[in-house]
């Protein structure tokens, strides 16, 4: 009897999902496992931030302030914030106040954040919701959106006792109803009722007189740019007007701009601007010295929004890529700001790249074509007329494809994203990246009608990029994940895991955990937008918080109510509850204390226009389980070897000339750094087309030295399962004992 020979695993890194099992070197299967030192290690665990986030999320932002992580989640309905610590522990969820938004289920978030070119710090956050869920290639236009990125600005204000209107200095494009004020002589629970230029009408009089008061306008708020409002001198008849004052830095009127107010003819655009001197398209319809005049730059698009400091960029169909002025959100008709149409598809997305001398520069992807965008002023002189462009788009490629609006992302300097066919990456060339393992798998069981909600993330840690896709042709969300591992040059897949139902994540930078979002449903018919039906009569004046909303077929819903003249005239959600439907009718009791709209009045009713659904955010590669509602669950991991045997030329080691005999496994000597117990399953088969034959499983721990079995296959597949509650494990050198088997057919 021969002595049995000790062979280490040298199977390759990654799972080979593509070709037969046969022709296999790398592992053949697995379900939430990654490779690090080509080895394969269990992908860490994950934990619910919330259970109440709107949803199903389509599209996440992060951004860091001030101790905190902010994590912005955009919706079918809106848009929503949370503010965690470093440990995921959130201060609780925030609706935005969305203005010239529309509510829409097809809306897919692009984000991105501006800073404040003054070094005030005001940042802002940049929003661009476009109806592409559906359709990547749709041209439904919609705004871009922009507002303060940690929820408050301060302004200085012009304040007066005993009266609810206050003024302010210079105009605010973010200055909107429902914005909680405070400050010296601003009474507790004050909020903006309306916003007309300089003047804006609070919910309660000052109580101080002041005519520099220092107020904090708090409450996250989106609304469209490109909009101001400056004050004219017009007359009757006349398609010349006077600027009153001179224009800030901020606001700047250009040709082509829409003009509206009182006096102005419907329809009026501004032709030209000489000096002071504004000439319309129509002529003013009244006279008026001083009239408060709103110029809209007439902003929308289908594609998204990008910042490439000190420009903002947006984007959409034909091609179109259009910018503002340096460091301004309101101005498109300076010498910097331009409009072109670079290619005959639809751009649907835009990233900063790294431009060094040719700073601002942005990588932008048509459907068919990828664009480089870069800041370089020249002049041209024809004869006597010198002409200045300041940026240069190149085609890098006009033979490219995107598959989705949300598959692209950067690591380190290089861009990857996924094509209708293949993966590709950018790094100063548009390049294929190589995928011989599971390139037909993914899009061979992606559902192609889904294509849009397929989204990229990373995990810089482990080297890795996450394309999570809807696997599957009756899969309607993303249900898996394919991951390319930079640094192990290999592919691999997260195996239907429960942790791959995401529709939305962003990768860690400051807050270092991934977030996603989950797709599936907790809760159902939260109020969200609603109708007064009948303001009531009789209630007093005031603004009243934490109103509790009764009535109608769900419970906990509050609102803050505000009532003028007796009657409610404002009502806004600021929790949502659950288990309401449409067409409910709700009201609110009139009592002492919080949750009452007062003492008296009576006949107020509300009625539930639509709804929204709660979903789960989660904070990924976080300890070793999947831990929700409090409840720590064990998450199955495990991964599968390729073929072992003599027929392949050794278990060691494929090679071209095999010996035609059985492989008798007779020992396993476990080399793993283990968390819990582990079960190795024995699979395998005597010829490439048999049907599968599978015994186990062998249990072991952190301190079993050997297995000893006697388990014979022609063709031998090593199966290793971790599924206990703090499970883990890292493979390392596993040594297997075995020798000649039989010789037989079967």
């Amino acid at each position: 009897m021969s002595m049995p020979k000790t062979f280490a695993l040298a199977t390759k890194p990654g799972i080979q999902r593509d070709g037969t099992l046969t022709d296999t070197i790398c592992y053949r299967d697995g379900q939430w496992v990654r490779f690090q030192r080509a080895r394969p290690r269990k992908i860490l665990g994950y934990k619910e931030i919330t259970a109440n986030l709107a949803g199903p999320s389509r599209g996440i932002y992060v951004n860091p302030q001030n101790g905190f992580t902010q994590i912005f989640s955009g919706y079918s309905d809106g848009v929503q914030v949370l503010p965690i610590n470093n440990v995921g522990i959130g201060t609780g969820i925030s609706d935005f106040l969305m203005y010239n938004f529309s509510a829409n289920a097809d809306n897919l978030w692009q984000f991105d954040s501006f800073f404040d070119s003054t070094g005030s710090g005001n940042n802002l956050l940049l929003a661009h919701p476009g109806q592409n869920l559906t359709t990547i290639d749709s041209t439904t236009n919609t705004y871009p959106l922009a507002g303060p990125i940690n929820g408050y600005f301060v302004l200085t204000a012009s304040i007066s006792s005993g009266s609810p209107t206050i003024t302010l200095p210079s105009f605010s494009s973010f200055i909107e109803a429902g914005l909680l004020v405070t400050g010296t002589g601003i009474p507790t629970n004050t909020y903006v009722v309306s916003a007309s230029g300089l003047s804006v009408t609070l919910s309660a009089n000052a109580t101080a007189t002041n005519s520099t008061a220092s107020l904090t306008f708090t409450n996250f708020t989106l609304s469209k740019i490109g909009v101001f409002q400056q004050n004219l001198s017009i007359t009757s008849s006349s398609t010349t007007a006077t600027i009153v004052a001179p224009l800030t830095n901020e606001f700047i009127i250009g040709a082509g701009q829409s003009v509206s107010g009182t006096g102005i003819a419907a329809g009026t655009t501004v032709a030209s601007v000489v000096g002071s001197t504004v000439t319309l398209s129509k002529p003013a319809t009244a006279t008026n010295s001083s009239a408060l005049i709103t110029f809209d730059n007439n902003l929308a698009v289908s594609g998204g929004i990008v910042s490439l400091h000190p420009y903002v960029f947006i984007f959409g169909n034909n091609g179109l890529i259009q910018n503002s002025g340096a460091g301004n959100i309101n101005d498109w008709v300076s010498a910097t700001a331009n409009a072109t149409n670079v290619a005959t598809g639809k751009i649907v997305q835009g990233l900063p790249v790294r431009g060094g001398s040719n700073a601002p520069s942005g990588l932008f992807w048509s459907l068919d074509s990828v664009i480089r965008v870069s800041y370089t002023p020249t002049t041209v002189t024809t004869g006597t007329t010198a002409v200045s462009f300041y940026w240069r788009y190149d085609v890098i490629t006009s033979q490219s494809s995107i598959l989705s609006s949300q598959s692209v992302i950067e690591y380190d300097g290089i861009y990857y994203w996924c094509g209708v066919d293949r993966f590709l990456l950018y790094n100063g060339v548009v390049k294929e990246i190589p995928n011989d393992m599971n390139q037909n798998y993914f899009f061979d069981n992606l559902n192609y009608a889904q294509r849009q909600k397929v989204y990229a993330t990373k995990v810089p840690r482990f080297g890795e990029i996450w394309w999570f896709f809807p696997n599957g042709q009756d899969a309607t969300e993303c249900n898996d994940a394919i991951i390319y591992n930079v640094r192990e040059a290999t592919w691999y897949d997260a195996g239907q895991a429960v942790g791959a139902q995401r529709s939305a994540g962003y990768f860690s930078q400051v807050f270092h955990y991934p977030v996603n979002a989950d797709w599936q449903i907790n809760l159902t018919g939260g109020v969200n937008a609603t109708t007064i039906t009948t303001g009531g009569s009789s209630y007093t004046n005031g603004t009243y918080v934490a109103v509790n909303l009764t009535g109608g077929s769900g419970t906990g819903a509050q609102a803050i109510v505000f009532v003028t003249g007796g009657a409610v005239t404002t009502v806004y959600i600021t929790t949502h509850g659950y288990g309401y439907v449409n067409g409910d009718v709700l009201s609110a009791a009139t009592g002492s204390g919080t949750g009452f709209i007062g003492t008296t009045g009576s006949g107020f009713t509300l009625t539930v226009n639509t709804t929204i659904n709660f979903v789960s955010l989660f904070q990924h590669e976080i300890g070793t389980d999947a831990v929700q509602g409090g409840n720590q669950v064990a998450i199955m991991s495990y991964f599968e070897t390729n073929n072992l045997g003599w027929v392949t030329g050794g278990p060691s080691q494929p090679a071209l000339v095999g010996e035609n005999q059985w492989f008798r496994l007779e020992r396993l000597e476990p080399d793993f750094i283990l968390s819990g117990s582990m079960d190795m399953y024995i699979t395998g088969r005597p010829f490439a087309q048999s049907s599968d034959l599978q015994t186990g499983p062998y249990t072991f721990t952190s301190t079993t030295n050997k297995i000893d079995l006697k388990e014979q296959r022609r063709e031998m597949r090593l199966r290793f399962v971790s599924n206990t509650t703090g499970g883990n494990y890292q493979l390392g050198r596993l040594l297997l004992g075995g020798d000649f088997g039989d010789v037989r057919g079967y």
